[in-house]
């Protein structure tokens, strides 16, 4: 993880690269981009509890049926 003055550089770096202007259109891309990220991993992970779960009832069902 960079540290404050590494920060300092990044932050100079893409003031050089993109300008005044174009900053808060950047940062409203990153944050889009981050929001459509986190709400994938939330729908991934609320997909793979379904499957638990489904897996969790059908399991014993199946065993229950062997004996």
């Amino acid at each position: 993880m960079p540290g404050g003055s590494e920060w300092i550089l990044i932050l100079l770096v893409v003031l050089l690269f993109f300008g005044g202007k174009k900053i808060p259109d950047l940062m409203r891309g990153i944050g889009k981009g981050v929001r459509e990220f986190n709400d994938a991993k939330e729908h991934v992970k609320s997909e793979l509890e379904a499957g638990m779960k489904e897996k969790d009832v059908v399991k014993p069902a199946a065993s229950s049926n062997a004996n």
